[in-house]
C-alpha cells in the first residue's frame, strides 16, 4: 500500500470514530448527554468535548498549525478534568460546534501534510518527536477508545446500541426476550465460575 493510500485509510477510520461518537448524543435531552454514568464522571457530551479538544492539539499545534480555537479548560489555571464535562453555561450546541471546527482544522492538517511530516508533542517529553503517521494512529486509537466508552454510556442511559446510524451490528436472534435471556446466561456463568473458584456463589 503506498503512502497516499495509507493516509486515506487512517483518515477514514478517524472520521468514522468521531462521527460515531457524536451520533451517540442523538435523541437525548440536555440532562442525559451530560449526566455522569460512572464513579469517575464519564458522560457523553464530555467525551465529545474532550476528543475534539485533544484533536486540536495533536492535529494542529503539534505540527505548528495553531487553530485559533479557544480551549479555556486547558489553561494552566483550569481545574483538573475540565475538558471531560460540560457546565450548564456551556451549551450542547457550543460543544458540537467545537467538534466540527476542531475536526475541520484537523482534516486540513492531514490533507496538507505527508505521513512522514515531523512534529513535536511537548507533553510527551523525550518521546515528543513524532510524524503525522504516528499521530494519526494515536488519535484514531484514542477516538475509537472513547467511542467505545460512549457505546456503553448510551446503552446504560436508554438501552440504545449501534456502531453508527442505520447499523447496530447487534445479533438479536428470533426471540423477543433474547437479550434478557442472554444476559441471564452470562450472569449464571459468572456465578458458577466464582463458586467453582471459591466454593461459594456469593449470594447474600
Amino acid at each position: 500500500m503506498n503512502a497516499p493510500d495509507q493516509k486515506e485509510t487512517l483518515h477514514r477510520y478517524l472520521k468514522n470514530a468521531r462521527e460515531a461518537l457524536l451520533w451517540k448524543l442523538d435523541g437525548l435531552d440536555d440532562y442525559d448527554v451530560r449526566r455522569p454514568m460512572t464513579p469517575t464522571g464519564t458522560n457523553l457530551l464530555g467525551l465529545v468535548k474532550h476528543v475534539a479538544s485533544v484533536g486540536v492539539g495533536y492535529l494542529g499545534d503539534v505540527f505548528d498549525r495553531p487553530s485559533g480555537i479557544d480551549l479555556p479548560w486547558f489553561a494552566d489555571d483550569a481545574e483538573p478534568n475540565a475538558d471531560l464535562w460540560v457546565p450548564a453555561q456551556e451549551s450542547r450546541e457550543q460543544v458540537i460546534d467545537l467538534h466540527h471546527r476542531a475536526w475541520a482544522h484537523a482534516d486540513a492538517t492531514v490533507e496538507a501534510l505527508d505521513l512522514d511530516a515531523e512534529g513535536a508533542v511537548p507533553w510527551w517529553g523525550e518521546r515528543g518527536q513524532v510524524t503525522l503517521h504516528q499521530i494519526l494512529v494515536h488519535i484514531t486509537t484514542e477516538t475509537h477508545r472513547h467511542a467505545g466508552h460512549a457505546d456503553i454510556i448510551r446503552e446504560l442511559i436508554d438501552g440504545a446500541v449501534g456502531v453508527r446510524e442505520g447499523m447496530d451490528n447487534m445479533w438479536t436472534g428470533d426471540a423477543d426476550d433474547y437479550w434478557p435471556q442472554h444476559r441471564g446466561r452470562i450472569e449464571e456463568a459468572a456465578r458458577a465460575a466464582r463458586q467453582h473458584a471459591t466454593g461459594s456463589d456469593g449470594a447474600t
